[in-house]
């Protein structure tokens, strides 16, 4: 039971790992079209989908016991939030 726990909690972290690889490379195509394009039509997405990965990366930092880490990106991510909403 407790290798299943520990397999449980381990699996969580890789699906953290692979969600912020996925929301960064979103983040980073969106920000290169708009740079390549200067097209910045799809910039709120993308200070968006930053949001979510700043959540994201905070969810983990708190798994991590990284309090202070955790709290910066979880602020960084409630402003990201009003910023895209904003612009919306």
């Amino acid at each position: 039971m407790i290798e299943f726990v520990q397999g449980l909690n381990g699996g969580g972290m890789e699906i953290l790992k692979i969600l912020k690889v996925i929301l960064s490379v979103i983040v980073i195509a969106l920000a290169g079209y708009g740079l390549i394009t200067k097209n910045f039509e799809f910039m709120p997405y993308m200070i968006l989908f930053l949001g979510v990965f700043m959540l994201v990366t905070g969810g983990s930092e708190l798994q991590a016991k990284k309090k202070t880490s955790a709290i910066f990106s979880i602020l960084a991510a409630t402003f990201l939030f009003f910023v895209a909403i904003y612009t919306f």
